[in-house]
């Protein structure tokens, strides 16, 4: 295509982008002067898409420039904004819905190799005998090796009814061997409750999904029934997720009217501010809120909530520190944008952005790792260095270039175990002492 074209093409749409905006605006000048400026530079990029279409070496897809070029715009913003291709975008709604096509395997890398954490109960990998531990060498005849962990979860997920054939490589087997399963719908349960004894009852969230305060509530009419006089909330390794859903959260704990979380934006339509409108729906009971380096954004704004509220006891190391919202934008092509819109604060008018929050109490867990020509030594890690590296986005290295973390534990789980979570434990020693002295008191203006 010849650089008038372009030209003619990117004017036209520049003019038309103009007089929209002058309808919106009322047809300022200070508008008009921002789109003018925009087109000179506009007119530079048309000029380089041009010559590298005409000029480079190899031939390039027009669209692979432009999305490029999108995706290199955002990147000059800030580290949250994003240009989301058709495939990344459909992934991100997937797992912001909880539910997918798919096997019901969670998976990690482990060892250079894609590695099977556990099978979910009842799926399809569960029914096919997918063990913990098995190592998925191929996804369909291709190599597990050549893919990032992104693309190895897109392979296994796909339309309900659809097959897949897995090459799996087993510890006790004497070699690898195929598994064809057929997909199911899964639903990924986000929330997750145990009762730890004593009274206290543990409730995990995993992520902010559209079901979280959904389960949540459910998890909680459950304990009501059991009867319980403590709880855990545990909020660690937490990535965020939906604003809605941090607010629905926090408002089963704090009463009516209480301010939950504010944002502030560049335009005033950003400025929002939301507080608890049904009351607090869980027993005022001691509570105790832990977190570390890999709680980011949704779980920064539950544990400021109730940390600001005195509400809850805030336990582990310093949070992520991501106090920014996310907008979702769909574009007409079946891409996304994804747009720092604005910052978010906590009741207190704290902005935790590149500073996270700071529990109450610290505590550090004991995480083993193996040094090189160590076998066995055990060293103290601080996990908030873990969670950032998570958050940093590692997955898009490919599986044969990763260690994976060493100590995740293969196998099923039914919650943490408080002999081995130096966090958990301290946790319930402070709930158990806080179940004394509101005793005592009592017991001492009765008396």
């Amino acid at each position: 295509m010849s650089l008038g074209r372009f030209r003619k093409g990117w004017k036209a749409m520049v003019a038309g982008f103009t007089m929209a905006l002058l309808i919106i605006s009322g047809g300022g000048r200070h508008e008009v002067t921002a789109i003018e400026a925009s087109y000179e530079h506009l007119k530079v990029f048309t000029e380089v898409l041009s010559l590298i279409q005409a000029n480079h070496v190899d031939e390039a897809k027009p669209r692979d420039l432009i999305y490029g070029g999108i995706k290199g715009m955002l990147e000059t913003l800030d580290p949250h904004s994003s240009f989301l291709p058709p495939d990344i975008f459909k992934e991100m709604q997937v797992e912001t819905h909880g539910s997918f096509g798919g096997l019901g395997i969670e998976i990690t890398v482990k060892d250079r190799q894609l590695t099977v954490v556990a099978p979910i109960e009842g799926t399809p990998a569960d029914r096919a005998g997918v063990h913990p531990g098995d190592r998925i060498v191929k996804i369909d005849g291709n190599p597990t090796k050549d893919m990032t962990l992104i693309e190895a979860v897109k392979k296994l997920r796909g339309p309900k009814g659809t097959s897949v054939t897995l090459t799996i490589l087993r510890e006790e087997s004497p070699g690898p061997f195929e598994l064809t399963l057929v997909r199911e719908v899964i639903e990924v349960k986000s929330v997750r409750a145990k009762d730890l004894g004593d009274g206290i009852a543990y409730i995990r969230i995993s992520s902010f999904q559209e079901r979280t305060g959904k389960d949540l509530l459910k998890a909680i009419e459950q304990f009501q029934k059991n009867g319980v006089s403590a709880l855990v909330l545990d909020l660690r390794n937490d990535p965020g997720g939906l604003l809605n859903q941090a607010v629905q959260v926090s408002d089963l704990f704090l009463d009516k009217g209480q301010l939950i979380v504010y944002t502030e934006g560049r335009i005033k339509n950003q400025d929002l501010r939301f507080s608890a409108e049904h009351g607090a729906q869980f027993p005022k009971v001691p509570m105790v809120v832990l977190v570390n380096g890999g709680s980011a954004s949704a779980s920064e704004i539950v544990a400021g909530a109730l940390q600001d509220w005195k509400r809850a006891l805030v336990l582990g190391t310093k949070t992520f520190g991501k106090g920014s919202v996310q907008t979702v934008i769909p574009l007409s092509d079946g891409s996304g944008l994804r747009l720092t819109t604005a910052k978010y604060y906590t009741p207190k008018g704290r902005s935790i952005h590149g500073t996270g929050i700071v529990p109450d109490i610290i505590v550090e867990a004991l995480r083993p790792t193996v040094a090189k020509g160590q076998g066995g030594q055990v060293e103290k890690e601080k996990e908030g260095e873990v969670g950032k590296e998570r958050q940093e986005g590692r997955q898009e290295r490919k599986i044969s270039e990763e260690e994976g973390d060493p100590h995740l534990q293969i196998g099923k789980r039914d919650g943490p175990d408080p002999s081995t979570d130096v966090q958990l434990k301290r946790a319930m020693e402070i709930l158990k002492a806080s179940r004394i002295l509101e005793k005592g008191v009592v017991k001492g203006n009765a008396g």
